[in-house]
């Protein structure tokens, strides 16, 4: 009998479109290819409904591209949850979850075996008097003896030239890694990491517990140990990390430590990778599911834990089309799954916290160092009548090289990448600035470039002022590229490791910087907030915080809980193992009343007074945002929108609406921005009156003129 598919496209409308499909059986969660105007799109099946007797106006499907469905159960209806919420058109929130290769319509290669184990032959082999002993290819042999092993295992012991000379001898054969023995022993607690993981297992069904551990505290055992409780009850395991470059480090602690493959799921991999992962896991044949951001939609067979690391960190927030929040959603499918989560973190958010203390969240701490190390102890200095070189004050330095000179390793931590943020003329005055949003362009001097880092602009480093001809150009201010040159020079007999975005642009460059920052060959470190969090590193004992007056008085109101978690974070790289760690910030300002109470009270209270700040003044958590932002090529065409949408519907009792206004950084990439902001006490007052506004908002003319969008629950307002 006929059906009429409702059909989610990956298009900006927020609809479904109908198609007629014969004898198709059930499709929904299925992707079809279907004719959509000139051309032919890939959408997915959302709703399906037998009719005797279709509409004869309804275009045919072309064809079904699923024997079975992508999309379906519990990850549909999450989905379908966050369009709702999130004000996104459906077919693009069920595109984004999909990796790259899953929204084409090339057919699905099955997930491949990435596991390998010695053959008959490789066995014979083995004692085999005539082989040669002591190679590459002989330790690979040995240890697959023992046991088989995940194939980057196997990679790493023999080498990539000793797995393709076995497999073309037929020593060695592929396996599905979900057989792999499980031989990573259970690794013993202390006291409070043992209490959260007992309050964890003995929940029953959806809970969420917030482990609020200090850096150092060993939340990562406490992470392999509800792991591998699931392992054991046959249930998968999804891990949320905040940054890319924090995954091969992780990856290696969860294989070590629980003796089986992890399936990765992040934007540095290729698109085949991710495809293969994303279908292991919808199978059941990943145990363990790590990843970053976009991980959140993996399909789970076999749920049984989601854990969220580093949850206060604002990487969780997609910025640009779909804006959801991965810890928020991490929340939304623990409950449709029914399973614990685990949020953790040593510089809690303070939407969490509020969630603790509204008594949705079950508060879990971890208030001690691992193995018995001790805190780092915070000094201030104060750079007020201080000769600077290059940002570092002369105590920073004398630090530096005692901290070298007992043989121990350095960190100078500045948030801001590239050589200086302003390159001036010391004649006339004249600055360098983008011309697509009027903002300093960054000096990146090694490149002989200028750059803005808001629209990817990029210009030559002019040999003179272009305004005056004069040679008297002057960089101003300091990034990591200009704080390396000046330890270069200060400490030539050192081995110094740079790690920012310009210095870890590809997968392979990236992981190298990483591995080699516990090795000998990096003794002075100098990064950005790359280097703040989930590094463990034994030898480091002294950090430098620069440039931290900048966070003191932004507009932000968040920018009291950024720069303590920052500060925080990156201040418990030091002194993980037995050596003291020593904390140095430099600030202008050693009186502000944010430092002297982050350092003399600590970050839980002083996040229990920025809560009581913000209760006050009534914003999140207390409140509910929603931020419409707008651009357009001229001011007139943005400011005809904006007040066209802000008169667009009556605003009901308890929704304000604050605008139009420009956005903070009112130019950016050729265009005009500006926004306007509404807020409510309450949740769902907000979203019936958004239910009713937006589709107002669509119909107007001057819509077409622009480029807008909405963003639920903003993390920052620019």
């Amino acid at each position: 009998m006929p059906s009429i598919l409702r059909v989610a496209l990956p298009v900006p409308l927020p609809t479904l479109f109908d198609y007629l499909a014969d004898d198709v059986g059930s499709v929904v969660g299925c992707r079809v290819r279907v004719p959509f105007g000139r051309r032919q799109a890939i959408g997915i099946v959302v709703e399906q409904e037998t009719q005797a007797t279709p509409p004869d106006r309804l275009k045919a499907i072309d064809a079904v591209l699923d024997a079975t469905p992508l999309l379906q159960g519990e990850l549909l209806s999450s989905l379908c949850w966050a369009a709702r919420y999130y004000q996104h058109p459906l077919g693009e929130v069920l595109f984004s979850a999909l990796p790259t290769a899953l929204r084409q319509a090339r057919s699905i290669a099955e997930p491949t075996p990435v596991a390998v184990q010695l053959s008959e032959a490789g066995r014979a082999a083995l004692v085999d008097p005539q082989r040669r002993r002591g190679t590459r290819i002989d330790a690979l042999l040995n240890a697959l003896a023992a046991q088989a092993l995940p194939l980057p295992v196997a990679r790493e012991v023999g080498g990539a030239a000793a797995l393709r000379t076995a497999s073309a001898r037929d020593w060695i054969e592929a396996i599905d890694p979900i057989a792999l023995p499980r031989v990573a022993a259970a690794r013993s607690l202390n006291a409070e990491q043992q209490a959260a993981v007992d309050a964890v297992r003995g929940s029953s069904g959806f809970a969420t517990f917030l482990l609020d551990g200090i850096t150092g505290s060993g939340k990562t055992e406490v992470y392999l140990a509800l792991a591998r409780a699931a392992l054991e009850r046959g249930q998968q395991t999804l891990v949320l990390v905040p940054e890319i470059a924090l995954t091969p480090q992780t990856i290696r602690r969860f294989r070590d430590g629980l003796g089986v493959e992890i399936a990765v799921l992040h934007s540095g991999l290729g698109d085949a990778e991710r495809a293969r992962a994303w279908l292991a896991a919808a199978q059941g044949r990943a145990p363990v599911v790590l990843g970053t951001r976009s991980a959140s939609w993996v399909p789970l067979a076999r749920a049984g834990l989601i854990i969220v690391d580093e949850e206060h960190d604002s990487s969780y927030k997609q910025h640009e089309g779909f804006r959801y929040h991965a810890r928020d959603l991490a929340v939304v499918r623990a409950r449709a799954l029914d399973i614990p989560l685990v949020l953790g973190s040593a510089t809690p958010s303070l939407e969490s916290l509020a969630n603790v203390e509204a008594g949705r969240y079950q508060l879990l701490r971890l208030n001690q160092r691992a193995g018995g190390a001790q805190p780092p102890a915070y000094e201030v200095i104060d750079l007020r009548h201080q000769r600077l070189q290059h940002g570092l004050a002369a105590p920073t330095l004398a630090a530096i090289e005692a901290c070298l000179a007992r043989g121990e390793q350095a960190l100078v931590f500045r948030n801001r990448r590239g050589y200086a943020p302003v390159l001036l003329c010391h004649d006339c005055g004249w600055s360098a600035r983008c011309p697509e949003c009027e903002r300093a362009f960054t000096l990146h001097r090694r490149e002989q470039q200028l750059r803005c880092h808001r629209c990817d602009v990029q210009q030559r480093l002019p040999r003179a002022c272009p305004q005056c001809a004069s040679l008297a150009l002057q960089p101003l201010g300091e990034g990591t590229e200009r704080l390396e040159d000046l330890l270069a020079a200060r400490f030539p007999d050192t081995p110094i490791v740079r790690i920012d975005r310009d210095t870890t642009r590809g997968r392979r460059m990236r992981e190298a910087l990483i591995e080699s920052l516990a090795t000998p060959g990096a003794r002075l470190l100098v990064g950005t907030q790359m280097l703040a969090k989930g590094h463990d590193l034994g030898q480091l004992t002294l950090v430098v915080v620069v440039g931290i007056d900048e966070g003191l008085y932004s507009v932000d109101f968040r920018a009291g809980e950024k720069l303590a978690q920052l500060i925080v974070q990156v201040a418990g790289r030091a002194g993980r193992a037995e050596r003291a760690g020593r904390v140095i910030l430099q600030t202008h300002e050693p009186g502000h009343p944010l430092l002297r109470a982050l350092i003399t009270r600590g970050y839980g209270l002083l996040a229990r007074e920025l809560l009581g700040e913000r209760r006050a003044a009534q914003l999140p958590p207390y409140a509910q945002f929603a931020l419409l932002r707008a651009q357009a090529p001229t001011q007139a065409e943005l400011d005809a929108f904006l007040a066209a949408a802000a008169r667009a519907l009556a605003l009901p009792l308890g929704v304000v609406l604050r605008g139009p206004m420009a956005a903070p950084l009112a130019r950016r990439a050729g265009a005009v921005h500006g926004q306007i902001l509404f807020e409510s006490g309450h949740r769902r007052s907000l979203h019936a009156f958004l239910d009713a506004w937006l589709p107002a908002v669509r119909a107007l003319p001057a819509q077409r003129r622009v480029r807008w969008s909405i963003d639920v629950d903003p993390v920052d307002l620019y």
